[in-house]
């Protein structure tokens, strides 16, 4: 059986005085939790009785049990009621500057955990309050600053002034300078052809930058893909965790230029044997020009369609005439040229050259039969068959008559006989004539209009120096003023268009075509 102890009164203010002597005011102890109510912590410091604590200065912990060992600050040792005051936060506090204070002199980082933004930054938990400016978050601006409420990050102290309870932090620092020893190490690493994993930090118009941890690298939009590219997020998008090959970097520069096609054969280094010339494929229309239409033969392999391998004989004025986008066609390989990454496609050679055979087809003095698809200046068009086309000149429209417009002899749309006069497969030109269907009338005009001839005719045209006379089909005559009577030069109304009068045969030229008529002495 265990024997109690029993002290006398003078013993037990002997051992009172001593526990007085252990303890201070404005000491730090550390104490046991022994109870725990709504209000507040008991905490026995070995002495006579337990102190209390407020529960609220645990803060957000309601984790806080029956045993836990926390560190107090004696306020006061004895109360008017004889008890303990102690105080959690203020032991918090001192030991928290002692800690803040330690690490500004030594220039450690410190951990903290960001408790609210306010103006011009946050503030900053880190034993202590602190405060973090906004210029000294990151490196890189942000529009989205608030989301760092309540995150926990290192920090270096910049500023600390311990009387006036102000210290002033930088998490910016401390990711520049984790940031600066990644990259380092990074760039003691590098090699060229090296395939490294970034993550896609931002995208231009001519390309990505890749975050390959310190340090970002170029993924220029040419190194992409071997396939035509119009724009880096055809590709990529931020946030995209991504393998690319190393293909140059400059270590004074802290540049370094990336590839993502590189970890891909190139479909060029092969493309002689893929595609000979003279060999057909198909392919799909992934652009259209005004000069031509691009196939994609393959991915990174694209070959130009120009207009002019479009048809041996349709007159092409846009390659959408023919072609859609995204259409898939049947080509011809005409030309590659492996240095330059081009290749020559065409369609037209997929069926037979009709102007291979055309001079034996249309032999020159062919009379033949056509529709009239357009007019110009100088003549009219004359669709034979398939696309081809004959060229009616003006000259050859008529053998006297002066001709402004086609548009005089010949209407558009409409059936003509032509004969042919020329033909040329290299020049891929086909000339027609519709006057020499008929004979030349001024090949015998000399036999029928002889000098000093009286002859009949109608007054076609009145100009300024004289009048025209029509004396037969295709054959005009001009009487000059100098030869038409008095009246006929004084009075405009003496001859008129349409009237017929009698004329006399002046001069007969077969090289000009020309005839000289007079009206004086006209019998």
């Amino acid at each position: 059986m265990v024997e109690e102890v029993k002290l006398d009164k003078v013993e037990m203010a002997s051992l009172y005085e001593k526990t007085l002597g252990s303890i201070a005011e404005g000491e730090i102890l550390k104490g046991k939790v022994v109870k725990i109510s709504s209000a507040d912590v008991l905490i026995d410091i070995g002495f006579k009785s337990e102190g209390a604590v407020p529960i609220r200065e645990f803060g957000n912990k309601p984790e806080i049990k029956v045993g836990d060992e926390v560190n107090v600050l004696i306020e006061k040792i004895e109360d008017q009621n004889g008890c303990v005051i102690l105080s959690k936060w203020k032991a918090d506090q001192l030991e928290g500057w002692e800690h803040v204070t330690q690490s500004f002199e030594k220039g450690e980082v410190v951990k903290g955990t960001v408790s609210r933004q306010i103006k011009g930054g946050f503030n900053v938990d880190i034993g202590v309050e602190a405060f973090l400016p906004s210029s000294q978050v990151q490196s890189r601006p942000s529009s989205d600053l608030n989301r760092l409420v309540g995150k926990e990050l290192s920090f270096k102290i910049i500023n600390l002034n311990r009387a006036q309870r102000n210290v002033i932090v930088s998490s910016r620092i401390v990711k520049e300078e984790t940031e600066r020893k990644a990259r380092d190490k990074l760039l003691a690493e590098l090699e060229v052809g090296q395939l490294r994993r970034g993550k896609v930090r931002g995208i231009t118009n001519f390309g990505a930058f890749i975050d390959l941890g310190g340090l970002d690298g170029l993924l220029h939009i040419t190194d992409m893909s071997w396939d035509r590219t119009s724009h880096p997020s055809e590709i990529v998008a931020v946030g995209d965790e991504i393998e690319v090959v190393v293909l140059d970097f400059d270590k004074e520069k802290k540049r370094v230029s990336l590839g993502l096609k590189q970890k891909t054969e190139d479909p060029w280094d092969k493309i002689e044997g893929k595609y000979p010339i003279g060999s057909t494929a198909k392919g799909k229309v992934v652009n259209i020009t005004p000069y031509g239409s691009f196939i994609k033969l393959e991915e990174g392999i694209e070959g130009l369609l120009h207009i002019s391998e479009m048809s041996w004989t349709k007159r092409i004025n846009h390659p959408s005439e023919t072609l859609a986008m995204e259409e898939t066609v049947a080509v011809v390989i005409l030309n590659i040229n492996k240095e330059e990454k081009k290749i020559s496609l065409g369609i037209k050679q997929l069926e037979s050259n009709p102007w291979k055979t055309i001079e034996e087809k249309y032999p020159v003095g062919t009379i033949l039969e056509g529709k009239i698809r357009n007019l110009t200046d100088y003549g009219a068009f004359i669709e034979l068959e398939g696309g081809l086309d004959g060229l009616i000149h003006i000259s050859d429209l008529s053998w006297s008559k002066k001709i402004q417009h086609p548009s005089e002899i010949v209407e558009k749309g409409k059936n003509v006989k032509a004969i042919v006069l020329e033909v040329s497969s290299e020049r891929k030109k086909i000339s027609l004539g519709l006057k020499q269907l008929t004979p030349d009338p001024w090949l015998t005009v000399d036999e029928r209009y002889k000098i000093d001839d009286v002859v009949s005719g109608e007054v076609t045209k009145i100009t300024d120096f004289g009048i025209f006379i029509k004396l037969e089909d295709g054959i005009e005559g001009l009487a000059h003023n100098s030869e038409l009577p008095a009246e006929n030069v004084s009075s405009s109304n003496a001859v008129s268009v349409g009237n017929v009068i009698k004329t006399r045969v002046l001069k007969v030229s077969l090289e000009e075509r020309k005839i000289g008529l007079s009206l004086k002495e006209v019998a």
